[in-house]
């Protein structure tokens, strides 16, 4: 049997010249910065030599909270070439969440960002990790100095398709998160088939090396780590490395690149910017959108001003990519290649998608009802919680996505709505239930109630309704400060009100749907 570590697949695709430019960056002070893809191989090879070197026990995952860098991809590199399970975290995290992640993940290595080290190793010792690294966006950490004492040759361990990769969690509607375990297979399966389906090419291009990514996301999400870098990875494709998003840098890296994927916050930022004209954009290929719905406006404004027409798709942290609009002509559809605004496009090759009444029973076209999908994407269910992965899965083996669509009679995929009142801000999901939480601790706080609303620039934002204890006296403001220092900014509430009442049906449950009507003029 081949080896199906992912890395190896990855690896495989490397172009022949080792010498020429996989990455293009620039340091913080401005420094252009290059790394040839010999650079990504030896890079990563040296810290799966040191995790190796850990004699960890098998199946043992690395946490990794640290800023984007190219050094952070090559330790996820390194980790899938170790044979080892990532785990990446968003960096806004704070200690409570840290501590959470830590307490139920078990890793056997934390990575985190130099400033952190303080309360981020204190929290690991404290649960049970025996090490703690740090790496930084400027190439400096412990875990580059210990790596240099290594090889920059390594094996990539042998794994099977479905051995774990990957553990990414996805805050819970009920405040708990929930650890989506994902497999060498899953991400292999879903980067081969999207490098397909997305009409990836080796050739073309701005210097004939084929398609160029803008990489503009973060990396410890789906998005940015799996979708965009293995999309350009197992296609020996160039990417123009952006540490942070800037509207301008952008457009500007556009002329010598072909691909740009980017949550629908980062198209109407650069919709702001004078420079985006159709001569900017003449040598690319393709935009994608996903994370969070693309607003129709953006859509039809994007297609005037630039002639390119997004490219929107729909995905989740449990099964990476399961639907996209077509690239080009689709046979399985009649040949459509329309790219339709509004909606999420087709189920990828390889996906089973269907709709379902509360009934368990298929809905016919057009009917609206849950999400449920199966395929080679699909995770292997949840870290440690077997009860709730049991709960998720249909008996015949399809998940419940949690959202609420329909298809058309062309066969296109609409996203109606989140079965679980999941607010997305800016690509990111918000879970209510687990701020709400965090709210009802507070001193003289009675309930709390968390909806989305409308947002120009984050598409959609939480705003929090808080009933007082009886005689209590609470500040809004304060409410919103205390948050901030307990939970990652893209959580924190954009308004705070303290009411006498919650809206309510006649079985107590509070009607978020009042909420949501009576605060959506709030930012638009």
């Amino acid at each position: 049997m081949s080896n199906q570590n992912l890395f190896s697949a990855l690896r495989a695709a490397f172009p022949s010249d080792l010498d020429s430019t996989a990455v293009e960056t620039t340091a913080a002070d401005g420094t252009p910065l290059y790394y040839t893809w010999r650079d990504l191989d030896r890079a990563s090879a040296r810290i799966a030599n040191l995790l190796a070197s850990l004699k960890l026990p098998e199946g043992s995952r690395v946490a990794v909270q640290v800023e984007k860098s190219v050094e952070a991809m090559a330790l996820y590199l390194a980790t899938l070439r170790a044979g080892y399970v990532f785990l990446p975290l968003n960096t806004a995290y704070q200690s409570a969440e840290i501590e959470y992640f830590i307490g139920n993940a078990e890793p056997a290595v934390v990575v985190c960002s130099p400033g952190n080290f303080g309360w981020v190793s204190k929290i690991a010792f404290t649960l049970g990790t025996q090490h703690v690294f740090t790496l930084g966006d400027d190439r400096t950490g412990s875990l580059l100095d210990r790596a240099a004492h290594h090889s920059d040759e390594h094996q990539a361990v042998a794994r099977s398709a479905d051995d774990l990769a990957a553990i990414l969690y996805t805050s819970g509607t009920t405040g708990r998160s929930k650890g989506a375990m994902l497999t060498h297979g899953n991400m292999l399966s879903n980067a081969v088939m999207l490098k397909d389906y997305w009409g990836w090419t080796a050739t073309g291009g701005p210097d004939g090396r084929g398609d160029v990514l803008i990489h503009a996301l973060p990396i410890f999400h789906v998005h940015g780590l799996f979708v965009a870098i293995h999309g350009a990875l197992i296609n020996g494709s160039k990417m123009i490395w952006c540490p942070k998003f800037d509207p301008k840098a952008v457009i500007a890296a556009m002329p010598r690149a072909t691909v740009f994927m980017g949550v629908p916050t980062l198209y109407v930022r650069m919709l702001a910017e004078p420079g985006l004209t159709k001569e900017a954009v003449k040598n690319m290929r393709l935009f994608i959108a996903g994370s969070a719905p693309l607003l129709i406006e953006t859509f039809k404004e994007w297609q005037q001003r630039t002639g390119h027409t997004i490219l929107e798709r729909y995905g989740m942290s449990e099964t990476i990519m399961l639907t996209s609009n077509p690239y080009a002509a689709d046979k399985r559809y009649q040949g459509q290649d329309e790219r339709r605004g509004g909606t999420v496009g087709f189920p990828l090759p390889g996906v089973s998608l269907r709709v379902q009444g509360d009934d368990g029973k298929d809905l016919p076209v057009g009917e609206i009802g849950g999400i449920q999908v199966k395929g080679p994407n699909v995770f292997k269910g949840y870290w440690r919680m077997p009860e709730k992965t049991a709960e998720e899965f249909t008996k015949d083996g399809y998940f419940k996505t949690g959202d609420v669509g329909k298809v058309d009679e062309r066969g296109y995929v609409h996203i109606v709505g989140r079965s679980k009142d999941l607010i997305i801000s800016g690509g990111y999901n918000v879970y209510p239930a687990e701020i709400e939480g965090y709210i009802n601790e507070m001193p003289g706080v009675a309930e709390s109630a968390l909806v989305g609303v409308p947002h120009p620039d984050f598409g959609e934002v939480g705003v929090a309704v808080v009933i007082a204890k009886p005689g209590a006296q609470l500040d809004a403001d304060a409410i919103v400060a205390q948050l901030k220092s307990q939970l990652a900014n893209f959580k924190i509430p954009k308004k705070c009100f303290v009411v006498a009442e919650l809206p309510r049906n006649t079985m107590g449950k509070v009607q978020k749907n009042l909420l949501r009507d009576q605060y959506k003029g709030l930012f638009v």
